[in-house]
Order: C-alpha cells, then sequence, then structure tokens
C-alpha cells in the first residue's frame, strides 16, 4: 500500500509484525526509550509528510506507559505533517471505566478519548469494546470491530457437537454479547446470575425496596390458607425446583400461581398485581407449572458448596446492613455511604466485568446463584469480553457442571487479560475443559506455554484488512460477516 505507514508500540510488536506481513509491509522505523526517571521518549526515523500513518498499540500490563507511548507518538507524527493518523487499538485501555460507578467517579475512557482527539488522532481501529456506547465519545470516526465472526468458525471447525451446545453469560450484563454469538450459531443461550443472600431485614426496608414482594407476600400467605381448605386439584400444584423456596414468579415478576386457581375473593387483588388479564398481555394462558430450566446453588467464596453446608459466621445481612441506607435513620442516610447501583441508571455499573470478586471471594458472605436454562448433557459455551479476574468464571462454570449437569465447558472471551494468577486458576480448575482468546492483550510466553486448556486466535488478518479497507476508503461492513462452512 503505497503512502502508507505501520508503527508499533511497545505493548504489541508480534501483532504488528504480523499485520504487515499480511499487508505485505514491514513495521515503520520508530526509536521508542524511557529516560532514567520513567519519561517516555519517542523519536520518528522515517519521513511522514502526507502519508497515512497507522499506530498500533494495545493495552498491556504497563498501560499507563503505553497510554503515554501512544499519544507521543500521534503527536510527533502530527507534527511531522502526517495526512491522517489512525490509532489501532485492539483493547482500548480503561474501556471499564466507561460511566460513573459513584458519585465522585470519573468517566476516565471519555477522558482517554479526549486525549487522543487533542493529540492529533483522525479516526479509531479496535475490537470488542467493553462498551459500545463509547464510540460516542470520540470526535472522529471508531471501528468498533468484532471477534465474534473468528470466535464463531473456530467453534463449527473444532468442537464435536456445537450444533447442541448452549451459550451462556456469567453475569446479567452480558446477556447482549451472549445473544449475538447464540444468534449467529443457532443455538440457545442462557444466564448465569449471583445475588448476595440476605436477611429478613425490617418491614420498612422491604416495603421500600420491594413494595410489589411486601404486598405479595400477604396475598401468598392467603392463598395458602384458602388452598388447605380446598380439594387439591392439577391446577394449585406447583412443582418446586431443587434448592429453592420462595414462591414460582411470572416472567413479569409476579406470583406464577394462576388466576383461575385462586379463590374468587384474592383473584381481584392478583389481577391489579399482575396488570394483565387472566390469558396474558399476548393471550397465552399461564399455567401453574415452575419454569424446570431454573436451577439455584449456594456459593461461598467463589466455589458452590451442598445444600447442607454450613453457613458463614456473619450473615450476607450483616455485612451489607452499614451500607443500606434503610436500616438507618432518615438523617443519618443522607450521609451514609451507599452502594453504586443508588447513582441511578441501571446499576448494572460492574455486572459485565469481574469488579466484584472481592465480594465474592469474602468468606462472611454467602451467594445465591441461579441458573436459567437447560444445559443437562450439553456442551456450554461461556462469553464475555475479557478475562481478567477467575472468581466470576469458576463460579458459572460449577455451577453449570455441578448443578445444571452440563458436559463440557468452553471459557470464551476477546481480551485475555489474565490478571495475576487468573490463567493458572482456570487452567487448576476441573469445570473448565477450554479457555479460548484471542492475541488483542499480550500473552506471556511462560503463561501461555504452561497452559494446555488455552487457545489464541489471531486478529491480524481482522486488523490487517481493516486498514487496508481504511486506506483505501472501502466499507468495512464485510468484516462483521459470518462465513458459513
Amino acid at each position: 500500500m503505497r503512502g502508507t505507514l505501520i508503527f508499533s508500540g511497545s505493548s504489541c510488536p508480534a501483532l504488528t509484525g504480523k499485520v504487515c506481513e499480511n499487508l505485505g509491509m514491514t513495521p515503520a522505523d520508530a526509536e521508542l526509550t524511557q529516560f532514567s526517571n520513567g519519561e517516555t521518549s519517542v523519536r520518528i526515523l522515517t519521513s511522514v509528510r502526507e502519508k497515512d500513518v497507522f499506530v498500533v498499540q494495545s493495552g498491556s500490563p504497563k498501560i499507563n506507559d503505553t497510554i503515554m507511548e501512544l499519544l507521543i507518538m500521534i503527536s510527533a507524527c502530527k507534527g511531522g505533517s502526517a495526512s491522517k493518523i489512525t490509532a489501532v487499538l485492539p483493547y482500548f485501555p480503561y474501556s471499564r471505566q466507561s460511566k460513573k460507578k459513584s458519585h465522585r467517579g470519573a468517566i476516565t475512557a471519555r477522558m482517554l478519548a479526549n486525549l487522543l482527539g487533542v493529540a492529533g488522532v483522525k479516526h479509531i481501529i479496535t475490537v470488542d469494546l467493553h462498551a459500545s456506547q463509547m464510540q460516542g465519545f470520540f470526535k472522529c470516526p471508531v471501528d468498533n470491530l468484532h471477534a465474534e465472526p473468528l470466535i464463531a468458525r473456530w467453534i463449527r471447525q473444532n468442537v464435536p457437537d456445537w450444533k447442541e451446545a448452549v451459550v451462556v453469560s456469567k453475569n446479567a450484563g452480558g446477556t447482549k454479547r451472549v445473544t449475538s454469538l447464540a444468534d449467529a450459531l443457532k443455538l440457545n443461550f442462557g444466564m448465569v446470575t449471583t445475588d448476595k443472600k440476605r436477611g429478613n431485614g425490617n418491614m420498612t426496608g422491604s416495603m421500600l425496596l420491594n413494595p410489589i414482594d411486601a404486598v405479595l407476600d400477604p396475598i401468598g400467605e392467603q392463598v395458602n390458607e384458602a388452598v388447605e381448605h380446598e380439594e387439591p386439584s392439577v391446577s394449585n400444584i406447583t412443582q418446586p425446583v431443587a434448592g429453592t423456596t420462595s414462591p414460582a414468579r411470572r416472567p413479569n415478576g409476579s406470583s406464577m400461581h394462576s388466576a383461575k386457581s385462586l379463590p374468587s375473593r384474592l383473584r381481584s387483588s392478583t389481577s391489579a398485581l399482575d396488570g394483565v388479564d387472566e390469558e396474558g398481555e399476548d393471550g397465552v394462558e399461564y399455567n401453574d407449572q415452575r419454569a424446570h430450566e431454573v436451577t439455584q446453588a449456594r456459593l461461598v467464596q467463589g466455589h458452590i458448596v451442598p445444600d447442607d453446608f454450613e453457613s458463614p459466621a456473619v450473615s450476607a445481612a450483616t455485612s451489607v446492613a452499614g451500607d443500606d441506607p434503610m436500616t438507618m435513620s432518615h438523617a443519618s442516610s443522607f450521609f451514609a455511604p451507599q452502594h453504586h447501583a443508588a447513582l441511578g441508571g441501571s446499576g448494572d455499573a460492574a455486572e459485565s466485568s469481574d469488579e466484584e470478586e472481592e465480594i465474592l471471594k469474602d468468606p462472611k458472605v454467602e451467594h445465591m446463584v441461579t441458573l436459567v436454562g437447560d444445559v443437562k448433557n450439553r456442551t456450554v459455551f461461556i462469553v464475555d469480553d475479557m478475562i481478567d479476574k477467575p472468581g466470576s468464571w469458576i463460579a458459572a462454570a460449577e455451577t453449570v457442571v455441578k448443578r445444571g449437569l452440563a458436559k463440557k465447558v468452553y471459557c470464551i472471551a476477546t481480551h485475555a487479560v489474565f490478571g495475576a494468577d487468573c490463567l493458572e486458576q482456570l487452567q487448576d480448575c476441573d469445570c473448565i475443559d477450554h479457555i479460548l482468546v484471542t492475541n488483542s492483550y499480550p500473552i506471556p510466553e511462560e503463561k501461555a506455554r504452561n497452559a494446555s486448556k488455552l487457545t489464541v486466535l489471531d486478529l491480524s488478518y481482522l486488523l490487517a484488512e481493516a486498514i487496508r479497507r481504511n486506506h483505501y476508503g472501502e466499507s468495512i461492513s464485510p468484516l462483521f460477516q459470518h462465513i458459513m462452512e
């Protein structure tokens, strides 16, 4: 490609070399050094005047150094009269900090987007942003490529009986990418959610936090009393799910008891709470049978425990009572530290990553994990955008294997951050059979060599084609298409 230069940052020289090889080029010369006090120094050793410049730099364990190096390289190329500068970021740094998670928190991803714009970048190419809405942080075009077609092709070629598999999200925040892969492969999908096991609490707190449940509970007691005096019938018998004690719920959150099976004096109350008629909004009649695809289990220190396992000495309700403003006086609740979910919005700031790892590992807190979906004797693909800490991955794998009776578990992610001993713990987990990632984030060779379960997909062809199409002004839509083989 004439008039094009590709520079490599210090974070991913191997990936940049493969990209240049696919394009029939060699990386442009640049000298990257540091002074004795840690300052980054960049020297561009070739002319960039009126050239189309691409700077490839991904996140790395030395994230702040790589960011400064990228900004300085962009600024140096801008000062050298480059016609256009494109930053190629396979893993966008600080992408997990794309929203305010506390009242005095910073939206760091937006700040980095502003820094790139000030440095002189005119285009961004990245892969699987943590939140796709981050594209709105930039004043320049952003090509957010997806590794999903590569992952789907690998699954078709390497996973036996993949057509009978189930794609599972390990938290509620990752359901969008899970359903996307499930649709691409035409598979069923499921979800694993983890919640703290709270105590009963006081009436004021439960009424304010869960007003619908508080109203439904007395009705449920009346239903039980009424049913005891009636003859049992098929319509008023419910099938309990193993490990659960709460009443069955409709999809809209109300009780699963059919209005037809209730005494006449209670039908009006339940209909008013449901907000729908006896046949539902879509004309489909509800039945009284619990969903058999919902399984619950107990989670202590990030591992599934038997139902008769002794509870921790301090309950979760006690551990969170200090953070619950409903258990304190109205005067003090205005000044007390509150949970990030009270900030507003959806309250899912930390649900799409492993940021609650420390809470999950707390031996004093017991969690309730729920598996939605039928995975019995099936292969399970647990999918997320990155693997940083192992706790939530291991908990999800143990849930689908020990309670869902899954046959095999594949942990799939785009960005292999692998903090601390994450890869070693995933390798040692008996419930995980395979780990599939890409080379968007540099993985130390010694780690990869010792992990027999690890498979790394190459993104160089995807990035090379994106660079070529950007240079010639071609559409990049074909890069998002799945090629059926």
